[in-house]
């Protein structure tokens, strides 16, 4: 059975450009059903969190669909910790959005690590939504971003503008500041895309294909 680590942030909160608080968390669908697609096809998923807190849900992504699932699943009342995750035990990493993931992922050096062993063992790597701010982290001694030249796909400035949110900085801006080749597909489709063994999804439309798509990869 292949391994699967699920990287979920732990924030509650992100600090806006004007410097007030938003609540926030991960984004409940992208959890629940990247869960549900990855499991029926017999990938059997570990969730950790930075320092196995019990992340919170973004209150704004339930919507009846995932209320239950999120309320009951052990999987997030009791997380593993993610410092003490060994990128040898898993053939693969995920990681899920909201926009929690710009407060705490983008900066976790642990999980930066992670990413660069990874990526340097052949492993897969797959990030949903805001998630790819996790890849931010991934920066080498020498100063150059693992995932560099990878075309990838991101929450895009346009849905962040529609959605009206005043972030502190554009995940797709700082990816591409680093030498990422972003591919954005209309806002709100469903847009996933490969490159090697990187595989990224754009929004919560594109959850399920995304996950399909680690899933078909995994085998």
């Amino acid at each position: 059975m292949k391994k699967l680590l699920m990287v979920v942030t732990g924030a509650d909160s992100l600090t806006l450009a004007d410097g007030s608080s938003h609540p926030t968390g991960f984004w409940a669908e992208e959890v629940v059903e990247s869960v549900r697609v990855l499991r029926e096809a017999g990938v059997e998923v570990t969730v950790a969190t930075p320092g196995g807190v019990v992340p919170t849900v973004d209150k704004g992504s339930l919507d009846g669909r995932f209320d239950d699932v999120v309320a009951t699943s052990e999987d997030l009342h009791a997380p593993a910790v993610l410092a003490e995750m060994k990128s040898s035990d898993f053939d693969a990493i995920y990681l899920p959005g909201g926009h929690g993931p710009m407060a705490d992922l983008a900066f976790d050096a642990t999980l930066g690590t992670l990413l660069a062993e990874f990526h340097d063992d052949g492993k897969l790597v797959a990030a949903l939504c805001h998630g790819p701010a996790g890849l931010l982290g991934a920066v080498r001694a020498d100063g150059t971003f693992v995932f560099a030249g990878k075309e990838m796909a991101v929450f895009s400035d346009e849905e962040e503008r529609q959605g009206g949110l005043n972030v502190p900085y554009s995940v797709a801006g700082r990816l591409a500041e680093l030498g990422a080749r972003l591919t954005p597909g209309e806002p709100w489709s469903s847009t996933v895309v490969v490159d090697g063994r990187l595989v990224t999804g754009q929004n919560p439309q594109s959850t399920v294909a995304t996950a399909e798509r680690v899933a078909s990869l995994l085998g």
